[in-house]
């Protein structure tokens, strides 16, 4: 990943005031203040201002994804059945980039969107070269097999920072991973607290 990719992603991390990853090297364990000379100065947030937060928070764990393409999710969870704020959960976590990022594939959610576009990844023997592709249930993903020597993958696998979550079976020596079922927000290993439900408000105003 380049330099001005990871500068950006922990730009994100001091922005949002959190380490939304959980990753030990992110600067914002170190100088818990917004970017800029003097750190952005905040009064008390409003309505507004709280679901913004949480949208820019959310929309920034998945890799910064733009508006209109997050708008979309909005828009289909609320079409499903049941609560829309869990239905925005699911389709995010449905992502084939972050099921690669759930199964510790790859270090970042950065890191697995370049590797689908690059064509490293097969959904249930196909290559699947779009990072937003929605994974059903029962899906199975796999590293292509001329990928699986690529040194970033080996150190993922070796040495995980995350725990596979329960809603994902992973076959770390065949380079597999099982869609098991789409996952509430509580299942969700978010290292910060995540609010959809502010999210649906914001887009519902």
């Amino acid at each position: 990943m380049s330099g001005k990719r990871v500068q950006s992603k922990h730009k994100i991390d001091r922005r949002m005031g959190a380490n939304i990853w959980g990753r030990p090297k992110s600067p914002y364990n170190k100088r818990q203040t917004g970017p800029g000379m003097h750190g952005a100065r905040r009064g008390k947030p409003t309505d507004y201002g709280l679901q913004l937060f949480a949208k820019q928070k959310l929309k920034g764990y998945y890799g910064s994804i733009g508006e209109k393409k997050f708008r979309s999710y909005f828009k289909e969870a609320n079409r499903l059945k049941g609560d829309t704020g869990q239905n925005l959960i699911g389709l995010l976590e449905r992502r084939l980039d972050a099921v690669i990022y759930r199964a510790c594939f790859v270090p970042t959610v950065f890191a697995a969107r370049q590797f689908v576009n690059h064509k490293h990844v097969k959904v249930n023997g196909q290559v699947v070269n779009i990072p937003s592709y929605q994974v059903k249930e029962g899906d199975v993903i796999e590293v292509c097999e001329k990928s699986r020597t690529i040194p970033m993958v080996i150190d993922s696998i070796e040495t995980p920072e995350r725990e596979v979550p329960e809603y994902i079976e992973v076959d770390t020596k065949a380079f597999k991973a099982t869609f098991l079922r789409i996952p509430q927000l509580e299942d969700v290993p978010y290292p910060v607290q995540m609010e959809p439900n502010l999210v649906v408000e914001f887009y519902s105003r």
